[in-house]
């Protein structure tokens, strides 16, 4: 952890790729699928997690290969942020792209790895992969978050 929180002073455009890689919490929220209604565009979150989630750890285990084995997997960048609206509103980079600070149980600012497990901000203990549910069975998982302060 950098104890200069670069994240309240560097630009997310102007931050190099080891600070861009650290703002990911490790929620996970943004592996869940999600759907669309196509009449509001609302965004529903599911509990079902890309076959490349390892629920336990909710980071990737394919990660440097992920676009590869998963095409429509997304890569944030700072220029694209203004464009994901999925991202949940507890997301660092979304966070700080609206000009939020980062809550305390974000690792850079705790200090602790865990402590996005420990708020339950991750998917870790629920979610199921996408190998054990039909495309047409994602509506059956729709989830609701619990607000966070």
């Amino acid at each position: 952890m950098s104890s200069s929180r670069f994240w309240e002073t560097v630009p997310l455009a102007e931050m190099s790729t080891e600070q861009w890689e650290s703002l990911c919490d490790g929620c996970a929220r943004c592996c869940l699928h999600k759907l669309q209604d196509a009449h509001t565009e609302k965004i529903y979150y599911t509990n079902v997690a890309c076959r490349l989630l390892d629920p336990q750890r909710c980071r990737c285990t394919q990660y440097e290969r992920r676009q590869t084995l998963i095409p429509d997997c997304v890569v944030l960048t700072p220029d694209g942020l203004g464009d994901l609206t999925w991202l949940p509103d507890t997301c660092a980079y979304r966070l700080l792209s609206e000009n939020r600070p980062l809550p305390a149980w974000h690792p850079l600012v705790s200090g602790d790895p865990e402590s996005v497990h420990l708020a339950d901000i991750s998917v870790r203990g629920f979610t199921v992969s996408e190998d054990e549910v039909d495309d047409e069975d994602f509506e059956d998982h729709i989830i609701r978050w619990i607000e966070v302060d």
